[in-house]
């Protein structure tokens, strides 16, 4: 019992030096892939450039040049820390559309050069029962594209910025007729509207949807009842 205690606490010491050692890192040493972007270092929410790093691409990771990233209201919000939980330097951006660089040895959907697009979610624990329905944004353990802490412990940051590195199950293919600069929102804004008409079953024709508040989703309704042969108001 006693060498059992004594081997429990020098594995608990070792795993505590090696966090101690990992957060000792700067944001440009903490992995491999070298990174530029940019980010906010107090809530002021001026962005500067920011040398960083992300990781390197594993088994089920896709690498991707960054061509174009959304502004989300939220982006501000949280570069401003009006929500009272921002970790500075932050690198902000969830409306992420590039081009394949890199892929893992289990990565089947995607090839080097396709065109895909990065949203709010990066990470989950991928066995709970809202992962498993592909309900993600209810996973309890979610890690979102930035200001989040990510499995390996290190920070995770967002689109403005040159490269990003995603789990496959968090990205999609883009349409070759959707321009990347306009799709770009629809990984956010345009993504909260559908998925709510989807589930409430508004995309089958003759339906009439109304919208309270005339926000950025107002006109990603627009387009998309548009196109699904609904009508709808704003309130």
């Amino acid at each position: 019992m006693c060498v059992y205690v004594c081997v429990c606490v020098c594995v608990c010491e070792r795993e505590r030096e090696r966090e101690r050692e990992r957060m000792a890192k700067s944001p440009e040493e903490e992995h491999p892939q070298n990174a530029f972007g940019w980010a906010a270092r107090d809530a002021s929410g001026i962005l500067s450039p920011f040398n960083f790093s992300r990781r390197e691409n594993g088994d089920d990771d896709v690498t991707l040049k960054v061509l174009y990233c959304g502004v989300c209201h939220s982006d501000l919000h949280f570069l401003r820390n009006d929500w009272g939980f921002t970790r500075y330097p932050v690198v902000p951006g969830h409306e992420i559309v590039g081009v394949v660089t890199k892929i893992g040895e289990n990565v089947k959907k995607f090839k080097v050069g396709d065109r895909v697009g990065v949203g709010v979610i990066v990470g989950s624990c991928k066995t709970c029962e809202a992962c498993q329905q592909d309900l993600e944004s209810y996973c309890t353990k979610k890690i979102f594209t930035y200001g989040s802490t990510y499995h390996d412990g290190t920070r995770t940051y967002g689109g403005y910025s040159d490269v990003v590195v995603a789990d496959q199950r968090y990205i999609l293919r883009f349409p070759d007729n959707l321009p990347s600069d306009s799709g770009a929102p629809l990984l956010c804004a345009g993504i909260t509207v559908y998925s709510a008409m989807k589930y409430y079953g508004m995309t089958e024709p003759g339906k009439h949807l109304g919208v309270v508040g005339l926000g950025w989703s107002w006109p990603c309704c627009c387009e998309v009842w548009e196109g699904l042969w609904a009508e709808g108001y704003c309130y």
